[in-house]
């Protein structure tokens, strides 16, 4: 569930104070004996839980346009931070657990790319993504572009293009990303 735009926010902060009522409702009365008023503590139960179904319900019907457009922008900032050797933004974006691996089966961690930001060896002169394509399935959203990256690592300069595939999961917090995969270079074009 991701709770990024302010009527979610919104209804998530009446569900949960209602969720929060119920179950004090269902304290106090215990500690008073029998009422009427009181509803059993699986009656609660089963009233929170209900609330919180339909939260998620009416969340996973945000339109699929409105996700592609928050991971399309989200894939952009990245692009951006890794121009600028960005590791806060990166380290913000990125899933403690993310993984990347090349076109050359080479696989790094999230700890390996920040490290790499905060160094400085690689700057970049180009690092956009063109024909970019974002699909959703549920809590799952794959970007897929083409990426040309222009630059000097360690001094030693570097042309290519790839095309890539970047994984986001939505979690509590917004859209993460957790997986990416880049092609080998493609051939120069003239």
């Amino acid at each position: 569930m991701s709770w990024g735009n302010k009527e979610m926010k919104t209804e998530r902060l009446v569900t949960m104070s209602m969720v929060r009522s119920a179950i004090k409702n269902v304290s106090e009365e215990r500690g008073k004996g029998f009422s009427r008023r009181a509803l059993p503590p699986f009656l609660a139960g089963g009233l929170a839980l209900g609330i919180l179904v339909a939260v998620a319900v009416n969340a996973a019907n945000v339109p699929i346009h409105d996700d592609q457009k928050a991971v399309a922008e989200l894939d952009t900032q990245y692009q951006a931070a890794v121009k600028k050797n960005d590791a806060a933004t990166m380290d913000r974006l990125l899933a403690d657990d993310f993984v990347p691996v090349t076109g050359s089966g080479k696989a790094y961690t999230k700890a390996d790319l920040l490290k790499d930001a905060r160094s400085g060896h690689v700057v970049y002169e180009h690092q956009e993504d063109t024909s970019q394509t974002v699909r959703v399935w549920g809590n799952t959203a794959v970007v897929t572009a083409k990426l040309w990256e222009v630059g000097t690592d360690s001094g030693k300069r570097f042309d290519y293009t790839v095309w890539f595939s970047d994984t986001y999961v939505r979690t509590p917090t917004g859209w993460r990303y957790v997986f990416g995969q880049s092609s080998l270079p493609l051939p120069q074009t003239p």
